[in-house]
């Protein structure tokens, strides 16, 4: 912004009656920022900032006496486990059922192809960890008994009147 001399004096002589940033920009026709950076280039005496506090702090809240500890808590009886849901059942029992069979294939993730499956068997940091490797389904990651496992149909959902 080129600043022309009628419009520094009178930032000057505002800016000495203490107006505002804001108000200086608005009877300028400017905005507060652009007055904000001419008061500063033209060593303008710095004033107090509006939001800074001049007078005393405000006290702080404090409790009248110190907090006592909670009282201890009575032991809850040990909840009874859930049973697992028949799909649950199921998958897991597919599972241990597939975690026994030896698998034909062991392939690290290297050998891995779009056409093999990517079922991960045991642990990643493991030696003996490898992917199952047999022959997947057309547009899966899983041979079709991995699939059975990683894609169940979700029941129909019964609308409550």
């Amino acid at each position: 912004m080129d600043w022309t001399p009628e419009q520094i004096s009178d930032l000057t002589r505002l800016w000495g009656e203490g107006l505002t940033t804001a108000e200086i920009g608005k009877r300028l026709g400017i905005s507060k920022n652009a007055v904000v950076g001419k008061a500063h280039r033209l060593h303008l005496p710095a004033r107090p900032s509006p939001i800074k506090r001049t007078g005393p702090r405000p006290a702080v809240y404090r409790p009248a006496t110190p907090r006592q500890p909670a009282a201890p808590r009575a032991p809850q009886a040990p909840r009874e486990p859930r049973a697992p849901s028949q799909s649950a059942q199921t998958s897991a029992a597919a599972l241990r059922a597939l975690a026994n069979q030896p698998s034909a294939k062991r392939l690290p993730m290297m050998a891995l192809s779009a056409s093999t499956c990517r079922w991960p068997i045991g642990d990643p940091g493991d030696t003996e960890f490898h992917f199952c490797g047999e022959r997947s389904l057309d547009g899966k990651p899983y041979c079709s008994a991995h699939a059975s496992i990683a894609y169940v149909k979700m029941k129909p959902r019964t609308e409550a009147a």
